[in-house]
């Protein structure tokens, strides 16, 4: 049948079935065009995160990141060079105070110690005997001076009875002269002899200060040695979690390398870093809250570093509940300082929409289905709050969840 039918007008039928399809898909993407731009200027009012402005105080925070670490944690440290020779404990194991954890090679260490032992018993036996040199000397010295004294309490006499015989006639001037003469000079000599026995016991207190001196001094050294021979029994100082150690048997250990770190994974603490440009809103003593998930744990600053690294100041926060069931080493958090309080302020809650003060464009709604963008100008936050400066009053209704999608439209119906 189709070959009967002239060719020019099989040609016009198919040119006008292809206007008739062509127009109907055109108004087919029309239609799905506006179906669209209704539908993106409409939203579901439930899918939606309102907050109503109101009056209230706001304690002003800047916020920085965190991770949870141990409140208590010890890297102990090889005392002396030397080898492993035993590995007693793994990581993750519970130790005590005193359990050990590994063996090192001593035994130089040790025969080191014993001959200083020897060598102090050695300088212990020379003190004693330098007490008793001195002694002995200082007491043949005194028995002098009084063997000194005698003679001269005897020539003395013999003086006052020459000049009783001279009195008399019996006696002479000389033997009078010879007897002074004998008395003076015995005068002197106890004098030399007494001052004699003063200086030398001055001397031998000097000398006897100067050795328990220096015998105190290798005691401490010695003690010393034995404290680092204790320490190179490595063992652990408390009860907590042996979270590292060396175990690699063998192996050299230099003096002052790292061997084994224990902590307490009961108790935590946060390490906080801010940028340095906010270093002077934290300080020691200031409240802040750490954040975990949904849940705020509050704590204390208790310490801030001095210097600046890599444009970021660190800081430590005591947690006020710091065996809290959710915290774990390494988590990472949110950390808000307050630094000031800012009384009767119009707020706002804070979501993701805000990043720091400035200009917004925010969708606040202008009646029962129908929400509206306004310019708002916003200034300081904390984790609940932003501080409205323009553009809201209290009771306004604020979209405050992410509305990224809307950002070219002014207005939007609530569905």
């Amino acid at each position: 049948m189709d070959r009967e039918i002239p060719k020019e007008v099989r040609d016009k039928e198919r040119k006008k079935k292809f206007i008739k399809y062509g127009a109907i898909g055109v108004a087919a993407v029309v239609c799905i065009a506006v179906l669209i731009s209704f539908m993106r200027s409409s939203v579901n009012k439930k899918d939606l995160v309102f907050s109503e402005v109101d009056n209230g105080t706001i304690e002003v925070s800047v916020s920085a990141s965190g991770k949870v670490v141990p409140a208590f944690e010890e890297i102990i440290n090889s005392p002396i060079n030397t080898r492993i020779v035993e590995v007693y404990r793994k990581g993750g194991d519970s130790v005590d105070v005193g359990t050990p954890i590994l063996k090192l090679d001593l035994q130089s260490t040790e025969t080191e110690y014993k001959k200083l032992l020897d060598e102090e018993q050695m300088k212990r036996y020379q003190l004693e005997q330098l007490k008793v040199n001195n002694n002995t000397y200082l007491s043949d010295l005194s028995m002098q001076v009084k063997i000194s004294a005698m003679k001269l309490n005897r020539m003395e006499v013999e003086l006052r009875n020459e000049r009783y015989l001279d009195s008399l006639g019996s006696g002479t001037t000389d033997k009078v002269r010879q007897a002074e003469l004998n008395f003076n000079t015995g005068k002197l000599e106890l004098e030399q002899l007494r001052q004699q026995y003063a200086n030398e016991s001055k001397v031998k207190e000097a000398d006897l200060k100067v050795k328990e001196l220096e015998f105190n001094i290798f005691s401490k050294s010695l003690a010393e040695m034995k404290r680092t021979l204790d320490d190179a029994q490595i063992r652990s100082p408390r009860k907590a979690i042996l979270t590292y150690i060396n175990n690699q048997v063998g192996a050299q250990v230099a003096e002052g390398s790292q061997v084994a770190i224990i902590s307490d994974l009961s108790h935590f603490k946060v390490e906080g870093e801010i940028a340095d440009t906010y270093g002077d809103r934290v300080a020691a003593g200031g409240r802040a809250i750490v954040k975990i998930g949904n849940e705020k744990l509050e704590g204390t600053v208790s310490s801030v570093t001095p210097l600046s690294k890599n444009g970021v100041i660190s800081f430590i926060v005591q947690l006020n509940e710091d065996n809290n069931k959710r915290l774990r080493s390494g988590l990472k958090t949110d950390v808000y300082v307050m630094n000031a309080v800012k009384e009767g302020a119009l707020r706002l809650a804070n979501a993701s929409y805000y990043v720091g003060r400035g200009e917004y464009e925010l969708f606040v709604q202008d009646s029962k289905d129908e929400v509206v963008k306004r310019k708002v100008q916003l200034g300081d936050s904390n984790f609940e709050y932003v501080e409205v400066i323009s553009g809201l009053k209290p009771g306004d209704k604020v979209v405050v969840s992410d509305m990224s999608s809307y950002k070219n439209k002014n207005k939007l119906k609530l569905k």
